[in-house]
Formats: structure tokens, sequence, C-alpha cells
């Protein structure tokens, strides 16, 4: 039980696990657009990243949508360097489940992908979502500009009246300057799209998000 209690709380920076140095091995191209996975973001592409819970489902929700360039995995918003899933599956990281998100605003406009986030998952939860539970399942919005920053706070100003509305607790989201993002393993890039039967515990409220329409 002292165990799980320390899975829900995020780790002090002093007992965080060390990390190491070198990034761990990851995937060369991304398994369903072929796009090298690693590199520089294209010339007038913009980037986020989302947590919303476990990372499989959350990345397949996003490179599904017309005007994302590119998704991939990893850790992000901790302490430790570089970590292994299993390092952040301790609790002792600090660090969370992240999709990175590249994409063309020309094609997709950031409140578009807001509007997915909120309506994607449960951003009540505080540590956990759904029956998945841990500090690396909390919901965060890491922007990579000061327009980005404001118009993810101005979203969250917007649908937390919804959500209390349908009877949730407070909104529990994280909202902040991108911090490092270091990529998962191999094995969880694009999971779902080779494990097409794989475990997906996301789910949405039912609430609806107004950022990008006209309602109120």
């Amino acid at each position: 039980m002292l165990f799980q209690n320390k899975k829900m709380q995020i780790v002090a920076a002093d007992q965080a696990l060390a990390g190491r140095a070198q990034p761990i091995a990851t995937a060369k191209t991304h398994f369903v657009s072929g796009r090298p996975l690693v590199g520089e973001v294209p010339a007038g592409m913009e980037q986020v990243m989302f947590g919303m819970g476990c990372f499989w489902g959350v990345e397949r929700i996003f490179w599904q949508l017309e005007g994302v360039w590119l998704t991939r995995v990893g850790y992000a918003a901790g302490y430790t360097a570089n970590p292994t899933y299993e390092e952040v599956c301790s609790g002792q990281t600090g660090q969370n489940e992240v999709v990175h998100v590249i994409f063309d605003p020309a094609v997709i406009p950031f409140e578009t992908l807001l509007k997915t986030f909120w309506e994607g998952h449960d951003p009540t939860q505080g540590m956990r979502q759904g029956n998945d539970m841990g500090t690396q399942y909390r919901s965060g919005i890491y922007t990579y500009s000061a327009a980005q920053l404001a118009a993810a706070k101005a979203s969250l100003a917007r649908v937390a009246p919804r959500f209390a509305d349908a009877g949730f607790g407070p909104v529990t989201t994280e909202i902040a300057q991108a911090p490092e993002f270091f990529h998962a393993e191999d094995y969880h890039q694009q999971y779902l799209a080779k494990n097409p039967a794989g475990y997906c515990g996301l789910g949405g409220t039912g609430v609806s998000c107004p950022i990008g329409t006209t309602a109120v």
C-alpha cells in the first residue's frame, strides 16, 4: 500500500532515479507514415505535447487527424533523464507518458488539437486515467510558444465549467511550457498500429468542448 501511495504522488526531485546521459533506443521511422521519428521539426510546422493516460491510445487519436505530420510517444515533465518504461512505471521518475505531436497549423489549428485533448479523456482524475493508476497517467498540456500556452489556459477556463455542470470534479490538467521530451522504447511507438487488438484504456467523458466553435 505504501508503494502504491508513492506512485500516486510525484516523487521529489532529490529522490528521483538518476537516469542516464544517453537516449534509450527507439524506432527510426513512424510505423504508419514512414517518416523519420527523430529529427528537426520541419519549417512551418508546430509542436505540442499531451498527456492523457496510457500513451498507446493517445497517439492513435492524434496520428489519425488530418494535418498532424508526426506523432511519437515518450516521457516528459519529470526529473529522470532518458528513463526506461519500467523506471517510469515505478513512480520514481516524475515523468508523464506523453505524445509529442508535430502538426501543420495551416491544416489543423491548435484549437482543434485542444478540443481533441479535452474530449478524448477525463481530465478530472488526477494521477490516473480509468483503471491506469500512477503519476505517469496524469493529464497535461505542454506548449512550445507563449501563444500556445495562452490558448491552452483559455481553453481550460472555457471547458472547466462544462465538466462541473456534468457532475465531474475539478479539472486537474497541468499546463506548462514544454519540458524536455525523451523518446519511449521502439515497441511503444505506434503500438496500436502494430497491435490493433492491443490494450487501450482511454475514454472520453461525453462532455463537449467549445474550443474552435461558436458555443459559449
